[in-house]
């Protein structure tokens, strides 16, 4: 194997909704699809919070919202784009202050604050993304327990 990509999902939830994204149909992978905001990690060199960091480059990226921590690791996979191996980090938090909104269409067609459910049964969204959403549900309680608050009720 010549190489791999890493890359980075965040779940942003606020009160019973997740941030989606819709992938605009220029993208050379999954134009279309309903997806989690994320992309791949960018090698600068060393970086102790290399995930975290990606995660919050790619929010501010995609749709002009900040990270708030803390961050709850959900899962870890891989798949193969076009070809190239990905090992594809999915991570959870809350969204902080501000509407999020696509910042460049080349990239993002939409922003959508969806349901659980509303994910479950749209058929843009894949079978890979509702399987990490399945996992961030039950991740939500380590995230409310940063805060002392009680988690989301979706």
């Amino acid at each position: 194997m010549d190489g791999f990509i890493v890359n980075v999902e965040i779940i942003v939830v606020r009160n019973d909704r997740v941030l989606m994204i819709v992938r605009s149909d220029d993208e050379d992978f999954g134009g279309g699809w309903l997806t989690f905001p994320g992309g791949k990690l960018d090698w600068d060199g060393p970086c102790a919070d290399a995930l975290e960091e990606t995660a919050r480059r790619e929010l501010v990226e995609e749709v002009g919202i900040d990270l708030v921590p803390p961050v709850v690791y959900v899962e870890g996979h891989t798949f193969a784009a076009n070809g190239t191996p990905v090992l594809d980090i999915v991570m959870l938090t809350r969204a902080g202050e501000g509407e999020p909104a696509a910042q460049d269409p080349t990239e993002v067609a939409g922003v959508e604050w969806r349901t659980v459910d509303e994910i479950r049964q749209d058929p843009r969204a894949q079978p890979w993304t509702r399987a990490s959403l399945e996992r961030a549900v039950g991740k939500l309680p380590d995230l409310a327990a940063t805060r002392r608050t009680p988690p989301p009720s979706f």
